[in-house]
């Protein structure tokens, strides 16, 4: 369960007050101070199943690479490939450690000058120390924006009209991660495509003064089509159902990219050499790992917290990540960690006191 109370290191975002002002329900998530819920989240989970919800994305760091060596310096340190990316596109990567493990996730998308890379505020100063040591012989020049942009997203199958809408582009033009420049009224606003589980999105990049008027905008447009704002514990419950991990919740500098299960969709085998390719290399060769990431449907009517033991037995055998109550399962569900062997869906086990059955293997 992700508590809902802020802490006094949590981020402010450019959008809290106005979030405030219309009676959300404020938490810490991903280290920022974010909509829990804008008052029944039950409701924010519909929208952005049938039809549309609005997002606030302000909990992340941008960071830019310019200079001549930028794609390489880049392709060398990243999991995926960079080298490739033509302007226009955007692919997601980790950085690793040289043992392997995972640092930060970070998403590269390729401009004519420049390389935009975003992640996560709550880790911006390691991250820009750590890509700074690497900068040694190459002509690159690393710039932290965070208080430059913020990003607003639409997600729902509304997604795509709505956007055709607005500003004339058609989402189904653009590849996953694609992006386009166009304005939003008089905004001038980054759009970018994405798909989570097959749910249609698209994000709204722009310049962070421009935010409480592009909020308005985009508001106005996802009331009209029976949508509205969407808080995260509506959207945690969605990631959770389609099992989509977040980064500092479900996979972090703990885990290596094959327990996380992202060795299909963050990396490239192809690319040659980068930091910690030899133990994604060695573990590839292996075949497997000893534990996992995994799904469980709860028995209890509590949801349990972060870290609460996994049992197999009597035998601790992992732990959890992140619960939430789904709607689409009618049960509380988790994501956790447990050993290969109890990860075959069906098994029973206990998470705490309460049953738990394992409902689906990455």
């Amino acid at each position: 369960m992700i508590k809902a109370g802020i802490g006094q290191t949590a981020l402010q975002t450019p959008l809290a007050e106005t979030h405030r002002a219309a009676g959300a329900n404020l938490g810490e998530w991903f280290g920022c101070a974010l909509a829990s819920d804008f008052g029944d989240w039950r409701q924010e989970y519909g929208f952005a199943r049938d039809s549309v919800a609005l997002l606030d994305k302000n909990y992340r760091a941008y960071l830019s690479l310019s200079g001549p060596d930028r794609v390489r310096y880049l392709n060398a340190i990243l999991t995926n490939n960079i080298k490739d990316l033509k302007t226009g596109e955007g692919i997601v990567s980790l950085f690793l450690n040289p043992q392997g493990r995972i640092q930060a996730e970070i998403e590269t998308y390729a401009e004519a000058e420049r390389l935009l890379c975003i992640s996560f505020a709550m880790i911006q100063e390691k991250l820009v120390s750590a890509l700074d040591r690497y900068i040694i012989m190459d002509d690159v020049t690393l710039t932290n924006e965070f208080s430059r942009y913020g990003t607003l997203a639409f997600e729902g199958p509304r997604s795509a009209t709505i956007l055709k809408q607005l500003t004339g582009i058609d989402l189904n033009s653009l590849t996953e991660l694609g992006w386009v420049e166009s304005k939003v009224g008089s905004i001038p606003s980054r759009i970018m495509r994405r798909t989570p589980a097959g749910i249609p999105s698209v994000e709204f990049l722009c310049e962070q003064s421009q935010l409480v008027t592009l909020w308005s905008v985009l508001l106005d447009s996802v009331k009209t089509h029976r949508g509205g704002p969407a808080g995260y514990t509506a959207l945690s419950a969605l990631r959770l159902e389609a099992e989509i991990p977040w980064f500092g919740y479900d996979f972090g500098e703990n885990q290596i990219p094959h327990e996380a299960g992202l060795e299909n969709s963050h990396i490239s085998y192809a690319k040659g050499c980068y930091t910690g390719q030899e133990i994604v290399e060695r573990v590839r060769s292996r075949g497997q790992v000893n534990r996992v990431r995994a799904m469980f449907r709860l028995a209890a009517s509590e949801l349990p917290a972060a870290e609460t033991p996994i049992l197999f037995e009597g035998k601790e055998v992992g732990h959890v990540t992140r619960t939430a109550e789904s709607p689409k399962f009618r049960s509380n569900i988790a994501m956790g960690y447990i050993r290969r062997e109890q990860s075959i869906p069906g098994t029973e086990l206990h998470i705490g006191d309460a049953k738990a059955t394992v409902i689906s293997l990455r």
